[in-house]
């Protein structure tokens, strides 16, 4: 476990609270300040960070090759009977 100082700010704006409101905050939870810190912070963090993880990159012209060979097997064969398209 590590420890991190936070210091407040004067005034409530959108890059910072007071330990006015951080108390409120806890008090309106039910929750110490810490904890009320660790939930705001895990709330932003499931906003900003990807949900996922980084894939390896676009396809290389032989995955697409192979991922289209193994297709054919599975497409529709036979006469064309209506074509749509959306643009």
């Amino acid at each position: 476990m590590s420890n991190l100082l936070v210091k407040f700010k004067f005034k409530d704006s959108e890059y910072g609270v007071t330990r006015d409101t951080l108390k409120a905050l806890a008090a309106e939870m039910d929750v110490s300040e810490t904890m009320a810190v660790h939930l705001a912070i895990s709330r932003f963090a499931k906003e900003m960070l990807p949900a996922y993880e980084v894939d390896d990159g676009p396809l290389t012209t032989r995955d697409i090759a192979r991922i289209r060979k193994s297709a054919q097997t599975m497409l529709p064969k036979g006469k064309l009977l209506q074509k749509r398209s959306l643009l």
